[in-house]
């Protein structure tokens, strides 16, 4: 777990985007880590979606292109997020898209000679059944 926060600020210290949740300090402790992020307070898309269903063409829209250019950012910095879902897409005051929790992030670094991660990634409930169903 303690490679895994270190993975996610280390990752989160090359992103400087407006639809990225900004990591401000990060303090430690013999005993306890505190990551100071922004203040995001319009709560999770996935929130938003079982709350008021589905959504207007438009705001769809306008959060699919706030997601493609943090992607878009992300990738152009060598980090590639690996499991970005409805949960980990949070609002801010204004409705803005920001993209959070970078924990099984992957840095270009990572890629072996074969140009893929051999890593796990993503949440189980996420993941396409073919995957799945080659680990049965």
């Amino acid at each position: 777990m303690v490679e895994q926060i270190k993975r996610e600020i280390a990752t989160m210290k090359l992103i400087k985007h407006p639809n990225v949740v900004r990591i401000h300090e990060v303090m430690g402790s013999k005993t306890k880590i505190y990551i100071v992020l922004e203040y995001v307070t319009g709560g999770e898309l996935f929130d938003t979606i079982v709350n008021h269903g589905r959504m207007r063409e438009d705001e769809a829209r306008r959060y699919f292109q706030q997601l493609i250019n943090a992607v878009d950012y992300c990738h152009s910095r060598g980090v590639y997020h690996r499991d970005l879902k409805p949960e980990n897409l949070l609002l801010d005051s204004c409705g803005n898209l920001k993209v959070s929790d970078f924990g099984l992030s992957a840095l270009s670094q990572q890629l072996k000679d074969d140009g893929l991660l051999h890593t796990t990634c993503g949440t189980p409930n996420y993941v396409a059944p073919e995957p799945r169903r080659s680990r049965l």
